[in-house]
């Protein structure tokens, strides 16, 4: 298993320099291989976690062992990527309440590395002392470390190791839930790549039925005849936003639950399909009529990889009927490829927080006077379609957005953070109907039609819920999509304009039928795709992902492929 460096290390073990300097990387590898264990005690928090994250360590050792022999190197090499991995989790955890995983990896792209510059400059420094000190550390263990271990005996063992995190990992599978933890850094990212293989092999990126041999053609060429004229239309994204009433003994100010009724009364519940986080999941069901669920372990880049990919949704059969599109958009445009996803679903004129020109998150007042001078500007023979990020209501609550917007705001009794989180949606609803107030009155020849939501509940919102759940007790009723944790709001307003169908806005309705709402309530015709989304909706009872097990995602993907309406996955 051992040899010398050069014609054996029994010659080189006699001269007691040599004996020396191997006692000193000795003593040097023992020291990195108890800093890996240490890195392990400190995040992975179960025994599976655990076992992978030791199996991973030595699957990197023995994988650098195979191309450089030198035990020193291999285990600065693997301590590196391994710090690295967790420091890279916990800073995009903290940023963006999301931990890193190895789909992050399959799909680097230029929007990516773009928006990690553009929002946090300060990393190039970190990175190039890191790599600069771990090219010193290397030098020295190279030309210090007399033992070689054969390659053959490093890929043997190598293999051992990959086998045994594969097993683990199909048998024991993460869930879309523990992107959002920020713990188990290194065995998470491990078996993420294990299950992000798997599906890819299995299936591609989409789940989707097999081709059949009678797939439906839908006629791309159909053009959109209305019978009347086009409302212009206002879809707002209420960030983080739900009825906090929901939850047991919250304290909620008088007329606090009419923000979240309907131009007719009711109170309409929608479905979302991320917990506590991916404002993006929402985004794309609600731009493309369809489900990320259906992404299975590449939910979480959902708007990355279907970018370029699907030609249907909201957007695209607006654009079809005469609508210029536009989206305000509060963040960098490169945030998960959201400019390219979005410009390639419908989306005609983008604007994000540099073209908007701001540096932070404004109160929602600011983007809805955006929204205002888009429709002064554009008004004419086309109708409008503005898709509006709202930010007021986003994390975090530790502290007072904009307090001397509300002089007299007394807190409730609540924990702290629910107070702030309702200050601000006191301040979202004031704003939304200073909004209401302008169209009507800056322009009351146009007719408008105003379709607002909640992309997901807040962070907090699952203690509020049911308190007594542990973390792992919690886990599983996210894992098994307890609708309590998935619930927030969809509200239809109008100015100047009667709805003309809301047969389909159902009292509860899963995310991706918003888009179906938004046309039938405002007149646009239903090309066929949406036509037979409506069929699934009346069959499925306003379930899409969850109808049978998601047999009626996975057919309307099929359809949707065979009709050329995505391509690609």
């Amino acid at each position: 298993m051992f040899t010398a460096e050069s014609s054996g290390f029994r010659r080189f073990a006699s001269i007691p320099a040599i004996s020396r300097r191997s006692k000193v990387v000795v003593g040097l590898v023992a020291m990195l291989h108890l800093a890996a264990l240490g890195l392990m005690l400190a995040t992975e928090v179960d025994l599976i976690a655990k076992l992978i994250f030791l199996l991973f360590w030595a699957l990197l050792n023995f994988s650098w062992l195979t191309m450089f022999r030198r035990p020193s190197v291999a285990a600065i090499l693997s301590l590196e990527l391994v710090a690295v991995l967790i420091i890279l989790s916990q800073f995009k955890h903290d940023k963006l309440w999301m931990t890193a995983d190895f789909v992050d990896v399959m799909i680097v792209d230029h929007d990516t590395s773009a928006f990690l510059l553009a929002a946090f400059p300060s990393l190039s420094i970190p990175i190039t002392a890191a790599a600069m000190a771990t090219g010193v550390f290397l030098a020295l263990a190279w030309r210090l470390d007399p033992v070689r271990i054969r390659a053959r005996t490093s890929s043997l063992c190598g293999l051992l190791c990959l086998s045994s995190i594969i097993a683990l990992s199909l048998g024991r599978p993460t869930d879309l839930q523990e992107d959002f933890l920020s713990q188990n850094y290194v065995s998470k990212f491990a078996r993420t790549g294990i299950e992000a293989a798997y599906e890819l092999l299995s299936h591609g990126y989409l789940e989707a039925d097999l081709p059949v041999a009678e797939g439906a053609k839908s006629n791309l060429s159909t053009t959109c005849k209305p019978t009347a004229a086009l409302p212009n239309i206002i879809l707002l994204h209420d960030e983080s936003s739900y009825d906090v009433t929901a939850a047991p003994g919250i304290k909620v100010p008088p007329g606090y639950e009419r923000f979240f009724q309907s131009f007719d009364g009711k109170a309409r519940k929608l479905i979302v399909e991320g917990a506590g986080g991916p404002s993006w999941f929402t985004e794309y069901n609600v731009l493309t009529g369809l489900s990320a669920l259906s992404f299975g372990r590449f939910a979480t880049s959902v708007t990355r990889i279907a970018a370029g990919h699907i030609r249907r949704g909201l957007a695209h059969s607006l654009s079809q009927c005469g609508y210029k599109t536009f989206t305000l958009y509060p963040f960098y445009g490169a945030f998960l490829g959201s400019r390219v996803f979005q410009t390639t679903t419908g989306i005609q004129h983008y604007q994000d927080m540099r073209d908007l020109g701001t540096r932070n998150f404004e109160a929602d007042s600011f983007y809805f006077d955006q929204a205002i001078g888009t429709i002064a500007r554009n008004r004419g023979t086309s109708p409008l379609f503005i898709y509006v990020y709202t930010v007021a209501n986003h994390f975090p609550w530790d502290t007072r957005l904009r307090p001397e917007l509300t002089p007299n705001w007394l807190d409730l009794g609540n924990a702290s953070d629910v107070d702030e989180y309702i200050r601000r949606q006191t301040l979202t609803a004031s704003d939304y109907r200073t909004l209401l107030n302008r169209l009507a009155h800056e322009f009351p020849t146009e007719s408008f039609l105003i379709v607002r939501y909640g992309d997901h509940q807040p962070q907090f919102a699952p203690r509020l819920i049911d308190p007594s759940l542990s973390q792992e007790a919690l886990a599983r009723h996210l894992e098994a999509f307890d609708p309590r944790y998935y619930t927030t709001y969809y509200a239809i307003d109008t100015v100047n304009f009667a709805p003309v169908d809301v047969r389909w806005a159902l009292d509860t309705l899963d995310a991706p039928y918003l888009p179906l709402v938004v046309q039938a309530a405002a007149g646009v015709p239903l090309d066929p795709s949406f036509f037979e989304q409506k069929n699934i909706l009346i069959r499925c009872r306003g379930l899409f992902y969850r109808c049978q097990g998601g047999a009626e995602a996975r057919r309307f993907n099929r359809l949707l492929i065979e009709a050329g309406l995505i391509k690609g996955l």
